[in-house]
C-alpha cells in the first residue's frame, strides 16, 4: 500500500440468524467431509439444551492439522448444507473472512460482535481429548457455556481427559442441561443421547480422502 492511501478496513461478514436472547449453538469443523454423525449431534444438542439454532462454523483450516490437500471452503460448505438439511442449522465460513486460526479468537469475536446472543460452543466427546491442547482453552472455556456431546468409544475417554478434570468443578448437571445456554462461563455439560459411529476420518479413509483434519 502506498504512503497516504487508507487502509483497507477488515472484512464486516453476514452471519446467520442471530440476536437478542436467542441460544445458539456453536459447531465448529472442517467438516471433511460432513456427515450423519454431525447432524446428530447438532440435533441431540439443539433438543436437550433448548437451542434456538445451531451454526456449522466450517473452518480454513485446523491449525493442528496439515490443510495442504484440504477441499476448498465452499466445496465443504455446500457438503455441509447438503447433509445438515434442517431449517434451524446454519452453515457459515466467516472465519475465513475475519482471519482466524484459533478457536479462542473466533468466539472471541462472536461475543464482541453479538453480546446479546447466548451462544453455547458444542464439542463431540472426542475432541474433549484433546482440548487441553487448544489454544487459550481455558480462556475459550470462560468465553461462553460448552455442551460435550457424546460419542461412540469416548464417553469414559473423555470423562479421564486433562480438560474435564481442570473443569470438573464447573460441570453442571445433565439434568439441568437447559440451563446451560444462560449459564455464566465457566460452565459445561456432558450429553448422553443417541450416536453416529460415523466419522469424518472413517469417511476420508473409505474414499481415499486426504487424512487433512480432524472431525
Amino acid at each position: 500500500m502506498s504512503e497516504g492511501q487508507p487502509r483497507r478496513r477488515a472484512p464486516f461478514p453476514v452471519l446467520p440468524p442471530h440476536g437478542t436472547g436467542l441460544a445458539i449453538g456453536l459447531f465448529g469443523g472442517s467438516f471433511n467431509p460432513p456427515h450423519e454423525g454431525h447432524r446428530l449431534a447438532s440435533l441431540v444438542a439443539m433438543k436437550r439444551l433448548g437451542l434456538d439454532r445451531v451454526w456449522w462454523i466450517v473452518t480454513p483450516g485446523n491449525p493442528l492439522k496439515d490443510n495442504a490437500r484440504l477441499p476448498p471452503l465452499a466445496e465443504r460448505m455446500a457438503a455441509a448444507k447438503a447433509v445438515a438439511d434442517h431449517p434451524r442449522i446454519d452453515i457459515t465460513g466467516f472465519e475465513a473472512a475475519i482471519g482466524t486460526r484459533f478457536t479462542y479468537d473466533t468466539l472471541a469475536y462472536l461475543r464482541q460482535r453479538c453480546p446479546r446472543t447466548r451462544f453455547v460452543w458444542i464439542m463431540g466427546a472426542d475432541n474433549l481429548g484433546t482440548f487441553h491442547r487448544w489454544q487459550n482453552w481455558r480462556g475459550l472455556a470462560s468465553l461462553m457455556p460448552m455442551a460435550v456431546v457424546d460419542r461412540p468409544g469416548a464417553t469414559i475417554k473423555a470423562a479421564r481427559a486433562p480438560a474435564a478434570v481442570a473443569l470438573q468443578h464447573v460441570r453442571m448437571s445433565e439434568r439441568r442441561a437447559r440451563a446451560l445456554p444462560s449459564a455464566a462461563p465457566p460452565a459445561w455439560v456432558f450429553l448422553h443421547g443417541p450416536r453416529s459411529a460415523q466419522s469424518s476420518t472413517a469417511l476420508r479413509e473409505r474414499v481415499d480422502l486426504p487424512a487433512a483434519t480432524k472431525d
